[in-house]
């Protein structure tokens, strides 16, 4: 019979108890007599304890990323286009999602801004010249904010690669950023220049929709797109509640 009990001792603090109890029979005389145990179980409870944590933590995370990943595959677009465009749609946003919780959920933490930009913005810098990154203030980002913003800036850069700057030789992303302490807010810009001529859209396709949805209600704040005669521009304002500035 095992009995766990936790105690707080005056020299040691509380621990977790593991008490066993067990009946001897004698054959010899026919007596009984009892053993009993009594463990420091503290170390194995607190183990325990922490492994239960991490498998509900991670139950969560996999059900959350999961929701994702099946809202973007209801919502890109289907209609008018080959199996093999809506592929390439789909994984790339769920590549960029996947980026996100890998950096979302890191070790530390937190990730910083210049971070994250550089990590979406990777696979388009095979010309040095091409993404033009120019660090603002230092700011942290919170798993929430990164698996957000990670989608957007995928979308901008995804656009940008199919029908603006990314897509001609000689074509220039700029990103840039600048905390505001005195409205707590983050502002950040992304202009291109150098591309073909672009123009509004006729329609407002899902990248669009996402790109609203995710700044206005994941990050409470709000998403200018200028078609302007050099290229799009951009500008990203959110709440620093969403993003902060190291101590």
């Amino acid at each position: 019979m095992n009995y766990q009990v936790e105690h707080n001792f005056p020299s040691i603090g509380r621990r977790t108890m593991l008490l066993t109890a067990r009946t001897l029979h004698h054959p010899n005389n026919g007596s009984h007599s009892m053993l009993l145990s009594i463990v420091d179980a503290t170390d194995r409870s607190r183990r325990d304890a922490a492994k239960d944590m991490l498998f509900g933590e991670l139950r969560h995370r996999m059900k959350n990323l999961l929701a994702v990943a099946r809202s973007i595959a209801r919502q890109t677009r289907t209609v008018g286009r080959t199996a093999e465009e809506y592929r390439d749609d789909f994984l790339g946003r769920f590549g960029a999602l996947v980026e996100a919780h890998d950096l979302a959920f890191a070790e530390e933490e937190e990730t910083g801004l210049e971070t994250l930009v550089e990590r979406i913005l990777a696979p388009y810098t095979a010309n040095p010249k091409a993404v033009v990154i120019e660090p603002g203030a230092a700011v942290v980002l919170g798993p929430r904010t990164v698996m957000s913003l990670s989608l957007v800036l995928h979308e901008l850069a995804t656009n940008a690669a199919k029908y603006g700057a990314l897509s001609a030789s000689g074509g220039r992303v700029r990103v840039s950023w600048q905390a505001e302490e005195e409205n707590s807010r983050l502002r950040l810009k992304w202009v291109e220049s150098g591309g073909p001529p672009v123009t509004p859209p006729a329609t407002t396709g899902y990248g669009t929709e996402l790109i609203q949805s995710a700044t206005t209600y994941s990050l409470g704040g709000q998403v200018e797109q200028e078609y302007a005669a050099g290229g799009l521009e951009a500008e990203i304002v959110i709440p620093l509640g969403s993003a902060s500035l190291p101590g």
